[in-house]
């Protein structure tokens, strides 16, 4: 496990190697944001006039990994608790040709090296030798007012990486900022570009936003943004950020309890209409088998818990031993919420799903190798025979095997052909 002291301290170490063989040296990127925030930084960035090739000379062509040298990225890992430091030399990006990276790269200085990156919140330098910050965007003033702004002209910025425009999102949702003006007008005009970026790519900041404990503001934001629309297409006018349909997704995002993604994704489409297009949507976005399975159940399953107090404890009993039931549960309570669900159904639910194991699902009473050592001849009928079986069980009104064969000899007898 990282320890944030350990980090910290390495990355200063990282600083110090630099500027001790005669480079510049110091802290960048989000880093320093968070510093600047009084957050703990998840991970550490160097940036140097250092060459990628003098970045391994000082710290060891073995003991160093070359992850973007092309783009002049080193990593270098410290010790297990401490993680690695990636160490970038100033750049500036000479093109853009497919609005996801750059065609190549020009070693430059750390003023232009700023100039270069997305936002200025994120285009702080920081010296921890000195203490000392150097802001050459405003990034700093920004921070203060809570505002996420491109750097320079905000078009350039999204044409130069599409993926920005979910970036800008995420990141004003997660530290409750404004977006500038500039900025969100020129993500409106720019959405439908959105669409070069790799799925992979799309989802990695989608599970971000519908994680985070803001996720309210993400998709009040992608809505407001026109990026929901793009992305989900098949919600149509329900996704732009005047619809009575894209209010109701946003309190039900809101209102599940610390979702997992497929959860919280679950409760958008849901709430969104697009209840039959959950695979292709997982499809299209490279979601992993398993969040597409849980995502389309889920959706599928949405309502049905409403109306428990009708159902026989067997169907139900059969919905709560599902895999995916606590998750049920909590789309459930997150309905009930916003005034949607059934609360009472929901208290039901969590209190049959708090009993022990053995009482929620007793082990069954019968197999089929019980019927076949019973004479009993397979068939069709089996699966249905073990079902009244089972649900007899459940309901208590048998106990013991031997009740439950005479039940299935009952049954079979009723059920022959004369």
């Amino acid at each position: 496990m990282l320890s944030p002291a350990a980090q910290r301290e390495f990355a200063v170490d990282v600083v110090r190697r630099l500027r001790g063989a005669g480079f510049e040296a110091v802290w960048a990127g989000g880093c320093v944001r968070d510093r600047l925030l009084g957050l703990a930084p998840k991970d550490y960035d160097v940036a140097t006039n250092a060459t990628p090739e003098q970045v391994r000379e000082v710290f060891g062509r073995r003991k160093t990994i070359p992850v973007g040298a092309a783009f002049g990225v080193i990593a270098v890992p410290g010790p297990k608790p401490a993680g690695t430091v990636e160490v970038a030399t100033f750049r500036r990006d000479v093109s853009y040709s497919d609005g996801r990276r750059p065609d190549a790269v020009a070693f430059t200085t750390a003023e232009e090296d700023a100039q270069r990156r997305d936002f200025t919140i994120n285009g702080l330098f920081y010296d921890p030798l000195d203490d000392r910050v150097l802001d050459y965007v405003g990034g700093q003033e920004d921070l203060k007012r809570g505002i996420v702004r491109a750097i320079g002209e905000p078009r350039e910025r999204f044409a130069e990486d599409k993926l920005r425009m979910l970036r800008a999102v995420r990141i004003a949702a997660a530290f409750d900022f404004a977006l500038d003006p500039a900025t969100i007008a020129a993500i409106e005009q720019m959405a439908s570009e959105i669409l070069v970026v790799s799925a992979e790519r799309i989802a990695a900041e989608l599970r971000r936003m519908l994680t985070d404990p803001r996720r309210e503001r993400a998709v009040s934001l992608l809505a407001e943004s026109r990026l929901l629309a793009v992305l989900l297409p098949e919600a149509g006018n329900a996704a732009n950020s005047d619809s009575a349909v894209a209010a109701r997704a946003i309190r039900l995002v809101a209102a599940v309890d610390d979702p997992s993604f497929p959860l919280a994704l679950a409760a958008l489409l849901f709430a969104l209409g697009v209840n039959v297009h959950v695979v292709d949507i997982g499809r299209r976005w490279r979601l992993s088998n398993d969040e597409v399975e849980r995502t389309q159940y889920l959706v599928a399953q949405a309502t049905t818990l409403d109306a428990v107090a009708a159902l026989p404890w067997p169907k139900v009993q059969r919905m709560l031993i599902h895999p995916y039931a606590p998750e049920l549960v909590a789309l459930h309570a997150a309905r009930a919420g916003t005034g949607e669900g059934n609360a009472a159904a929901v208290a039901f639910c969590r209190e049959r799903l708090a009993w022990p194991a053995e009482t929620l699902n007793p082990p069954p009473l019968l197999t089929g190798d019980d019927l076949k050592r019973h004479g009993i001849r397979p068939g069709p009928k089996f699966k249905t025979l073990l079902e009244e079986v089972r649900d007899a069980q459940l309901e208590g009104r048998i106990g013991t095997k031997e009740e439950a064969i005479r039940l299935a000899e009952q049954i079979e007898s009723r059920t022959a052909p004369n």
